[in-house]
């Protein structure tokens, strides 16, 4: 019988080195935080305004406004994380908001897209960070952005222009937003028209926003798809008003399409009525755009928006305007808050 050979002793594995866990920076840092209709999105912002560190997430309002509460504060946290900084370097936190606004009390007053109301955020941030809170509408605190480190800066007044999902604007004159005594104003979208459409709240009467949104151009695309007037945008989207976004419409009219080229047309030409409106009231002597929609077609609109302008608003009062293309992207409503909070707290 084969004699068994003598097993060798096991020897005893080393156990691994335990990483020692990376030093958190100690640095100032403020957060800035966007509020979206579909997304929120938190940023750690040096104080140069650079992105040390973001999270995002989804908002889905219809959950409601207790579970958003607890969703902010977690995009915050993981912010925080993401930017590898110590959370005692917080210097405070801006957080720019989808609809009507009460800056001085810090409340979300009202955000339609996503039923939320009477939302206390200065006290809910304040509470669990222990820092300085500003709560602004999120076109004032994009336009404050753009006129302190962005497309505006310089200007001793502007007016901010940013067609999306809907139309919002701001204005900043020598330095400050222009607000009600206790409301966020300049709701430009919702400016009337004579005329009407069978989702006029009012029969006769038809908004700004109406005419010229995203969600305006999606719903009349959408009809033209039906009609087999945009056969490349019906391929694409199936003429599905959720599918039909910023660049599927921009891309039909690249295409030449003469539905597309007709309903963008006609929006920016109303969108230049609202404007030049403002133009008349204020006076700006900048007016920057952004939103999904200029970001696709930007020489489009600068160049239509300012030649409609032009043949409404008084001449004395819209020559010499400078026009321009918002700079911030998608950082322009956090970095926006955060510079608006470091102007009213001198930080």
């Amino acid at each position: 019988m084969a004699s068994k050979k003598a097993s060798k002793p096991s020897r005893a594995k080393k156990p691994a080195k335990e990483k020692s866990p990376k030093a958190l920076r100690k640095v100032p840092f403020w957060i800035g935080f966007d509020l979206g209709g579909t997304k929120m999105m938190a940023s750690v912002l040096d104080a140069s305004y650079n992105v040390l560190g973001s999270a995002r997430k989804s908002t889905n309002g219809s959950e409601g406004a207790a579970k958003g509460r607890g969703k902010i504060i977690k995009a915050i946290h993981e912010a925080i994380l993401s930017a590898g900084v110590d959370p005692a370097g917080i210097q405070g936190i801006g957080i720019g908001c989808p609809g009507l606004v009460n800056s001085a009390r810090g409340v979300l007053v009202f955000a339609p897209n996503l039923g939320w109301t009477n939302m206390a955020l200065r006290k809910l941030l304040q509470t669990e960070f222990k820092c300085a809170v500003a709560v602004l509408n999120d076109v004032d605190a994009g336009t404050f952005g753009e006129y302190a480190i962005g497309a505006g800066k310089g200007a001793r007044s502007l007016l901010g222009v940013f067609p999306g999902t809907g139309v919002g604007a701001g204005f900043v004159y020598d330095g400050h937003l222009v607000m009600g005594r206790s409301i966020s104003a300049m709701e430009l979208g919702n400016v009337l028209f004579p005329g009407t459409h069978i989702g006029s709240p009012v029969f006769g009467t038809v908004t700004l926003e109406d005419l010229t949104s995203r969600l305006a151009l999606a719903s009349q695309a959408g009809l033209a798809c039906y009609r087999g007037q945009l056969p490349e945008l019906d391929k694409k989207t199936e003429g599905a008003l959720r599918s039909i976004r910023s660049k599927a419409l921009a891309n039909a009219f690249r295409g030449g399409e003469d539905a597309a080229m007709v309903m963008f047309r006609n929006a920016i030409r109303y969108l230049g009525m609202g404007v030049a409106t403002v133009v008349n009231l204020l006076a700006p002597d900048r007016i920057t755009l952004g939103g999904g929609l200029v970001e696709e077609l930007p020489e489009l609109y600068l160049n239509l928006l300012k030649e409609e302008v032009e043949r409404h608003a008084i001449p004395e009062l819209s020559r010499g305007i400078k026009y321009s293309l918002a700079k911030l992207g998608g950082q322009a409503v956090a970095a926006g808050a955060v510079a608006w909070l470091r102007k009213e707290n001198k930080q």
